[in-house]
């Protein structure tokens, strides 16, 4: 495949957005690699596949701490003696970010328990991870299976689970508002306020059903026979959480349970919004219809990103996320390691975005809206409009 390369008018210093740690300019490839998963396997340490229960243990125990003192050094926000001023314009923000961000980690953490990358222990996992995400509104073992389908069919324009882009006719105009500010502001702020809770209760962003899909209803087409009494204990578990959380806000006040809890949930949501979106999302990765598609080159589409400091507080879910698709079992205390090792064998197969990723953000809504067939190349793989014919 041709590799294209852009030349910036700031010079050779200025990176693409999608590289390689050579910096290596590029479009990722879309031809059948000549490495096998196996290959990849054998470059990663051993020891990066071993699940630890006691050092998943104590993540999650720093993560509940850390909740827990955010939570205490809240109750003094309000005091009279903090001008309001203060509180609601410094104090509670900060609150709200960082509470919103450690919750994030815990959904992480919960999310590996789904994966079995928490411990050796099925029961063990389904328990933390049952326990965790409840608290958190997630629908544990309903989200557990479509999560995994979407494992197992990542970058499928018909089988994969979230962020299925429309796929158009070569030559397609995507509609010209996508690149609209006002567009795109409106379609964000819908989105990371909105996003999570209507994928999981009305399939929004997901494949396409014959029927309403959704992720709370035991014989939705989301699931199988076998999966149906788990996403009822899932149900059960959140409608518990649901009652405790009125009882607290009966008892506290709902405005305390808003700026305590109700906000930083909002805050998760976004950041699993975002995140997952980026992950999946940019100008220069393929996905694959029928026919064209396979279980490596879709694990492999998809981008490492890194978010900074929270990169450590997301417990390292989207700066090493390549390798998490290819071995979700891995616990993510070894994934910087493998990252590392993997570079070696994928090469070019290997997709890491530099830039900010609030403007990666913001620029990607506008490139990536629909994906269409390379001109002259195969008719099932599939680029974001606008960068297929470069």
């Amino acid at each position: 495949m041709t590799i294209t390369k852009r030349r910036s008018a700031q010079g050779a210093a200025d990176r693409s957005p999608l590289m390689d740690t050579a910096g290596a300019k590029q479009r990722f490839p879309a031809t059948k690699p000549d490495f096998t998963l196996g290959d990849i396997r054998k470059a990663i340490p051993p020891h990066c596949f071993e699940r630890s229960a006691l050092r998943s243990f104590s993540y999650l125990a720093v993560d509940v701490l850390l909740v827990a003192i955010l939570w205490y050094a809240s109750t003094w926000i309000d005091h009279p003696a903090v001008p309001r001023w203060l509180a609601y314009c410094v104090l509670w923000p900060l609150y709200w970010f960082w509470q919103g961000a450690v919750a994030t980690g815990i959904w992480v953490i919960a999310h590996e328990c789904g994966h079995g990358a928490f411990s050796d222990y099925e029961q063990l996992n389904d328990t933390v991870g049952l326990i965790f995400h409840s608290l958190l509104l997630v629908p544990y073992y309903s989200w557990k299976h479509s999560h995994r389908r979407h494992h197992q069919h990542t970058g499928s324009t018909e089988l994969d689970e979230v962020f299925v882009p429309a796929v158009k006719p070569a030559g397609s105009e995507a509609p010209w508002y996508f690149r609209s500010a006002v567009y795109r502001a409106a379609h964000l702020a819908f989105q990371q306020l909105l996003g999570w809770p209507l994928y999981l209760a009305f399939n929004v962003s997901g494949h396409h059903t014959e029927r309403w899909a959704n992720h709370f209803d035991p014989f939705s087409p989301l699931f199988t026979k076998k999966e149906r009494v788990e996403v009822f204990i899932s149900d059960v578990a959140l409608a518990a959480v649901l009652a405790g959380l009125v009882a607290l806000g009966r008892a506290c006040g709902f405005v305390w349970l808003l700026k305590t809890y109700g906000i930083p949930y909002l805050i998760v949501n976004h950041w699993l919004v975002m995140i997952t979106f980026l992950q999946h999302t940019h100008p220069k990765l393929p996905h694959y219809g029928e026919g064209e598609w396979d279980w490596l080159r879709g694990a492999m589409a998809t981008v490492d990103r890194s978010y900074g400091i929270l990169d450590t507080v997301f417990h390292h879910i989207a700066d090493t996320h390549v390798v998490h698709h290819l071995f979700s079992y891995m616990p993510h205390y070894h994934a910087q390691e493998a990252t590392k090792a993997i570079k070696k064998v994928l090469g070019d197969y290997y997709a890491r975005d530099h830039r900010n990723v609030f403007r990666a953000f913001w620029e990607d809504l506008a490139e990536c809206c629909v994906v269409t067939p390379d001109a002259g190349g195969p008719d099932k793989v599939y680029w974001y409009h606008g960068f297929a014919a470069q």
